[in-house]
């Protein structure tokens, strides 16, 4: 069944539609994303073919797929949406790690490839990035999945040398807490874990981002995933 979900007056919101077979996640995942001002969920389906026609009405800014859907699976309909939408952006959201799925995932047109177990902010996080253009993988698969890419000498000089700047730059708390941001953990969460005040952890999170060059905690997982920093 296909739901066009009311549209809600958020201003410059980025525009959501999930295509996903199992209910009880669907509407979950509608309700949690729509408690975010610049996320607005404008229609859900269970079915790719249900879901490609609510995409041509609602015209979203990013569309959260499963892959395991019944008929037209979530690979078929990214290359039916990519045929004609190029610049629409898919999120690849499953519960599968298997590494040939997200080279496949990717290779079909996806924009990011998530785990289900993802925390509803990282994801609001995730769908910020990916609608500026970037590319994410889940750090659970993604040491794993970017192994199957063939990579040039040259580029692994430079990819190590860059590395090892950017790792001299960091602490060694704060490589720690890098470890905890590629686990996706949040403030709380890492400051449980290293016995600290979340103050603190903040404070640590705030020199990461500064040291990396980059915006959020996101493009800090990626980056760390990339150059081998964890």
């Amino acid at each position: 069944m296909s739901v066009e979900s009311p549209v809600m007056e958020k201003t410059n919101a980025i525009r959501v539609v999930i295509i996903e077979d199992y209910k009880l996640t669907r509407v979950g995942l509608r309700y949690a994303l729509n408690e975010f001002e610049n996320i607005n969920v404008v229609g859900e389906s269970e079915t790719a073919e249900e879901g490609i026609e609510i995409i041509k009405n609602k015209k979203p800014d990013i569309v959260l797929m499963d892959l395991g859907l019944p008929g037209i699976n979530g690979l078929e309909a990214i290359i039916k949406l990519k045929e004609t939408m190029a610049d629409l952006k898919v999120i690849v959201l499953t519960s599968h790690e298997r590494e040939e799925e997200v080279v496949a995932a990717f290779g079909s047109g996806a924009n990011g490839y998530c785990l289900k177990d993802i925390e509803p902010q990282t994801l609001v996080g995730v769908i910020t990035c990916c609608a500026t253009g970037a590319c994410w993988i889940d750090p659970n698969v993604a040491r794993s999945a970017l192994k199957l890419f063939p990579k040039p000498d040259n580029l692994e000089f430079l990819s190590d040398g860059v590395s090892s700047e950017i790792k001299n730059q960091l602490t060694e708390r704060e490589t720690e807490v890098l470890k905890h941001l590629v686990q996706g953990k949040s403030n709380t969460e890492i400051a449980k874990e290293l016995i600290v005040s979340v103050h603190t952890a903040k404070a640590h999170v705030c020199s990461i981002l500064q040291k990396l060059c980059v915006d959020d905690r996101v493009q800090a997982a990626v980056k760390a995933i990339r150059e081998n920093l964890v």
